[in-house]
C-alpha cells in the first residue's frame, strides 16, 4: 500500500469488520450496525487507492477493480443494514482477509530483548525471490541478485549492453494477496473443519505454484527483452517514456494479471467442492451485479454436501 495513511485506514477496516463479526454473535441488530459502518470505511480506503493503482502502480486490471470496489462497498453495506443477512459471511471474510494480509503489510522488523526480529514482509519476499532465482537458473539464466530498495534480497539485475534493469519480488508478487481472499473466505463458512482444511489445502499450494511460475516468467521476460511489441503504443497506453518497461507493462500488467483471473475463478471451481459454502459469497457477488438471486448449489449438483 502507498503509505501510512493507507496502512492505518486498513487497520482501521479491519479492526471495524472484526468488531462487528464478534458484535454479531452476541447482538445481530448491533453487529448489522457494525458491519455497516465497516463497509462505508472500506469504501473510503478504495477510493484512496485509486490514484496509487491508476496512476502509479499503472494497472488498467487493478485500476478498475479499485474503482469498481468504492461503490460496491456502500451497495453492500447498504444491503446489509436492509437486512440482506448472507452478507455477514463476506463481511467475516473481509475480516479474516485483513487478519492474514496486513501483518505481513505494515509490522516492521523489531528489536527484542536483544534479538531483531525480521519484517514478516521482507522473510516473504526474499523467500519467494530466492525461489524465482531457482526455476530462472534452471532454466539457463544467470541475473544477479542484488538488495532492493528496501534493503532485502529480493532483486535481479539484468544487463542490456550497459543499461542496468533491475525486477523486484515486491509483497504483491508474492501470491500473499490470493491466498489471503481464500483464507479469508474459507475461514468465514460455516463448515466442518475437515472440509476448511482440505479446501485450504487445494488453494494455497495451487496459489504459491502459479506465482512463482508468473514471478519467473516476467522476470526473465523483463531482463531479456522478450515482449518489445509495439513500443510506442504500449508506452502510449500506459504512460510511461521507458522503452525497457514495454516488455514489463506486457508480461505483468497485460498478460499474467489475465491469466490470473482466469486462474482464480478455476482454483474456485475446485475449492467450491470442498467448501459449497463459499458459494453463498458468490451469490451475494453476483446478487450485486445483476440483482437477481441465485441458487449455485443446486445447480452445481452440491446441495447434499455435509
Amino acid at each position: 500500500m502507498p503509505g501510512l495513511l493507507s496502512d492505518v485506514l486498513a487497520w482501521l477496516v479491519i479492526g471495524t469488520f472484526v468488531a462487528g463479526a464478534v458484535a454479531n454473535g452476541r447482538d445481530r441488530e448491533l453487529g448489522r450496525r457494525v458491519m455497516t459502518a465497516a463497509w462505508v470505511l472500506f469504501a473510503v480506503f478504495w477510493l484512496q487507492l485509486i490514484p496509487h493503482f491508476t496512476l502509479v502502480h499503472k494497472s488498467y486490471i487493478e485500476g478498475l477493480l479499485t474503482i469498481a470496489a468504492v461503490p460496491a462497498s456502500l451497495y453492500a453495506g447498504w444491503l446489509l443494514y436492509n437486512g440482506r443477512d448472507t452478507l455477514f459471511v463476506l463481511s467475516r471474510a473481509v475480516a479474516a482477509m485483513g487478519v492474514v494480509y496486513l501483518p505481513f503489510e505494515t509490522i516492521p522488523a523489531l528489536t527484542l530483548f536483544g534479538t531483531t526480529v525480521p519484517a514478516p514482509r521482507g522473510v516473504l519476499m526474499e523467500s519467494v525471490a530466492a525461489q524465482t532465482r531457482f526455476l530462472i537458473e534452471s532454466l539457463g539464466y544467470t541475473p544477479q541478485m542484488i538488495p532492493g530498495d528496501e534493503g532485502y534480497l529480493n532483486t535481479f539485475l539484468w544487463m542490456q549492453g550497459s543499461h542496468r534493469i533491475e525486477i523486484s519480488v515486491v509483497l504483491a508478487c508474492t501470491g500473499l494477496g490470493s491466498i489471503a481472499i481464500f483464507a479469508g473466505l474459507i475461514a468465514a463458512v460455516d463448515a466442518p473443519m475437515r472440509r476448511k482444511l482440505r479446501g485450504l489445502a487445494i488453494a494455497v499450494p495451487i496459489i504459491y505454484a502459479l506465482n512463482l511460475l508468473r514471478t519467473t516468467f516476467i522476470t526473465i521476460s523483463v531482463g531479456k527483452q522478450y515482449f518489445q511489441w509495439f513500443v510506442d503504443e504500449v508506452l502510449f497506453l500506459f504512460g510511461s517514456s521507458d522503452p525497457y518497461m514495454v516488455s514489463f507493462f506486457i508480461s505483468d500488467r497485460i498478460i499474467s494479471q489475465a491469466l490470473a483471473v482466469v486462474a482464480l475463478v478455476g482454483i474456485t471451481y475446485l475449492v467450491v467442492q470442498e467448501v459449497p459454502e463459499l458459494l453463498t459469497v458468490i451469490e451475494d457477488v453476483l446478487y450485486m451485479v445483476t440483482g437477481e438471486e441465485y441458487d449455485l448449489r443446486t445447480e452445481l449438483g452440491l446441495d447434499g454436501r455435509a
